[in-house]
């Protein structure tokens, strides 16, 4: 019996250490609304399995895409990488930031900005020559600079998602629950970073609406988006666009007809909304090691919005074999681009066949 006596006292030492250990988040409690059923134009469907696909296997997590004047597609890699797609389906290896690109967008002059997680907000002219046009604001670095847009006047709106927690441990963010996220403004004219809001929920997607007068972003552990004036009506005035979403939003983009497109990475996950009420439940969950943690769901999803914050279209992919982990849904030229965090392809599908919508396309 001594052996078993030796195991139950690795077995105390073990789970005692355990408990005492401190614990990386401070989690605060949060009674997330009750998930609404998804049906009617939320109804679950396999249309995401019509959308043809590109890079497959040549990319790994093109969390964010964008499209060149010539067509080329553009999109940031786990590895750092800027990759450009050409039109031939050539893959290239274009620029490595050495952080992690996310969200990007050209400027009127050909530049690429980018929001990387590490780095911060970048500028990569047509030669390749980078530089950072902020790195903080009010005296706070950024932690996981996220996504970006840019209005008509060419101020670039963009979000820090948590300014305690890094790209990597996102997961963390999520069980702490507390608001480590900003909105912020860069004026190009004057080099001038602002902070437009603050003590946000992982502040996500960012997308100015077409005629500049307001911009939605993603505020993604609160399922909820946010309309937020920057216009002559109201500005700095704050409004809930939607809320109780069926999964955590990611990025958001436009498109010419004015319909917001608005990627899911998953579903919301029912073992995280019973531990949410729970801050000592969180706390011990986040000193498991990862494998422990829940697992999101493998699950492709796509909303598109009307200017009134009503749902006109869904795109699924119910078991993530083709799509799945979509970060970005970016129209361009009538033709949608989808975005992974993890995934290895770049998705590809028409406007027009999306059942539900009527025609339009994208500048």
């Amino acid at each position: 019996m001594k052996w078993f006596a030796g195991f139950v006292l690795v077995v105390f030492v073990v789970l005692g250490g355990f408990l005492l250990a401190e614990s990386p988040v401070d989690s605060a409690a949060w009674s997330p609304p009750e998930a609404s059923p998804m049906t009617g134009n939320l109804a679950p469907n396999e249309h995401l399995e019509s959308a043809g696909l590109l890079a497959k296997g040549q990319v790994y997590g093109p969390e964010d895409t964008t499209v060149d004047a010539n067509g080329v597609v553009y999109t940031g890699t786990q590895d750092g990488w800027i990759v450009r797609v050409w039109p031939d389906g050539r893959v290239e290896n274009w620029l490595n930031t050495g952080g992690r690109p996310l969200g990007m967008v050209f400027d009127q002059e050909g530049n690429l900005i980018v929001a990387d997680a590490w780095k911060g907000l970048l500028s990569i002219a047509p030669d390749k020559g980078v530089t950072v046009l902020a790195d903080e604001a009010e005296g706070l670095p950024f932690g996981f600079t996220d996504d970006v847009d840019i209005a008509p006047d060419g101020r670039i709106y963009f979000t820090d998602a948590s300014s305690r927690f890094n790209q990597p441990e996102y997961m963390l963010d999520l069980l702490e629950m507390r608001p480590h996220g900003r909105l912020l403004r860069y004026d190009p004219a004057t080099g001038r970073t602002e902070v437009l809001l603050r003590d946000l929920y992982f502040a996500n997607g960012v997308a100015v609406s077409p005629d500049g007068d307001y911009l939605l972003m993603n505020e993604t552990w609160k399922y909820r988006i946010l309309k937020y004036w920057i216009g002559k009506r109201e500005p700095g005035s704050t409004e809930v666009f939607a809320d109780n979403l069926p999964g955590f939003p990611d990025n958001l983009a436009v498109d010419s007809a004015g319909r917001y497109w608005v990627a899911f990475p998953t579903l919301r996950n029912s073992q995280i909304d019973t531990m949410h009420p729970r801050p000592w439940l969180k706390e011990l969950i986040a000193k498991m090691p990862e494998a422990l943690r829940p697992k999101p769901r493998e699950y492709g999803l796509a909303l598109a919005f009307n200017e009134q914050g009503e749902v006109l279209a869904s795109l699924h992919d119910t078991d993530g074999k083709h799509l799945q982990e979509i970060t970005s849904v970016n129209p361009h030229n009538g033709i949608l681009y989808f975005g992974s965090l993890h995934n290895d392809r770049i998705g590809r599908l028409p406007i027009e066949a999306v059942p539900g919508l009527t025609e339009g396309n994208n500048e």
